[in-house]
């Protein structure tokens, strides 16, 4: 289940914070359980002050003057009292010792940081609740997907995709900062990367359904898109610009891959990130996690509104998209794989003491 709520307020009394003005660098099955990571672990900061000692009672989020006594360094400071607003820890990037500079003003850190955004290398990398190989996945970045880097501290880089804005750590030998911008996606389950534009010729790399390319070109015979690292099939990856794949149509190519804790890439995945995914393709930005998803996306189905294709299915910690009206296609942790079967069927495996295992039904317009 993807589910923890909200962080409650918390009274904080007239404090001020101090920022230094970096700047980022250009953007370049139903027994899921809950997987919230907690936003806790150490860190290096790079790009902050330290925070003011004086205090001064104005309005939460007012800019005071400059209180920098060198015009070579300036100083915005912020001054916050009063109850903190209440907020999601998954998507606040927000820690004890520090938080984005884009929650100054709204929520207080002894530093705000300017991100710095870099792009996934490789196979992708899973995003961790601490800065340690042994952490709990909390999602996954796919290769090219950018990430807003807010910290670093030995191997481990501190911040959230940019695709979704979900806060953890990375391998920081995972990412990259000169990578150049995304142009396609690949919408096939696996896509090949070749040396030559031959598929006769070895095979050079393997990118996941959802991973971004960049394409330089294409072959003279127009079967392939010319990439840095060699030539993968044009029937393999789109444009980002206009995307509009059938997501029922991606899902089912998906039948059969294992299920992942935090997987959200074509290889394997969770109920929730097969759900993002195949919604990202189809040109709609989904949140990460099903509670999120259940708020965000789409209009609730009246009582007696059948089921069509491509409607969503909301169950306790677990979600699903209809094959049709009575087929659901959901990664799940009953079959530990992707399987299209009755809803009738995953509705019956909850226990009878499961006062509603339908949470609700939603159409994406």
């Amino acid at each position: 289940m993807r589910d923890r709520g909200p962080r409650d307020g918390a009274w904080t009394n007239a404090r001020n914070s101090s920022i230094w003005p970096a700047s980022p660098l250009p953007a370049t099955g139903a027994s899921d359980i809950d997987d919230a990571a907690s936003r806790r672990g150490p860190g290096f900061l790079t790009h902050s002050t330290r925070i003011s000692a004086k205090a001064a009672p104005v309005d939460a989020g007012t800019v005071l003057p400059d209180a920098s006594d060198s015009p070579a360094a300036p100083i915005r400071q912020f001054v916050l009292s009063g109850p903190a607003a209440d907020y999601d820890p998954r998507v606040t990037a927000i820690r004890g010792d520090l938080a984005d500079i884009a929650l100054a003003g709204r929520f207080f850190a002894p530093h705000y940081v300017a991100p710095q955004i870099h792009r996934v290398l490789g196979d992708g990398a899973m995003l961790r609740n601490a800065g340690a190989s042994d952490a709990e996945a909390v999602s996954q970045l796919l290769p090219g997907e950018a990430f807003a880097l807010l910290d670093s501290a030995g191997d481990w880089a501190w911040g959230y995709g940019g695709h979704d804005g979900y806060c953890g750590y990375l391998p920081l030998d995972a990412l990259t900062g000169d990578a150049p911008a995304p142009t396609h996606v690949v919408h096939a389950r696996r896509a090949l990367v070749f040396a030559e534009p031959s598929i006769k010729t070895p095979m050079l790399a393997a990118y996941p359904m959802g991973a971004r390319v960049t394409v330089l070109g294409t072959s003279e015979c127009g079967k392939f898109w010319q990439l840095a690292e060699g030539w993968m099939s044009v029937r393999h990856a789109i444009a980002l610009e206009g995307l509009g794949c059938d997501p029922v149509d991606r899902a089912l190519q998906l039948v059969g891959a294992p299920y992942l804790w935090g997987g959200r890439g074509g290889e394997a995945l969770d109920c929730s990130g097969l759900v993002q995914l195949v919604l990202a393709l189809a040109g709609h930005n989904a949140p990460r996690d099903s509670d999120q998803q259940m708020a965000a996306l789409g209009r609730a189905l009246a009582d007696d509104e059948p089921f069509e294709r491509g409607d969503l299915v909301f169950f306790p910690g677990h979600v699903g998209i209809m094959m049709d009206a009575e087929m659901l296609i959901h990664a799940n942790a009953h079959w530990m794989q992707v399987v299209a079967e009755p809803l009738a069927d995953v509705i019956a495996r909850f226990p009878e003491t499961t006062p509603q295992p339908v949470l609700a039904r939603k159409r994406i317009g």
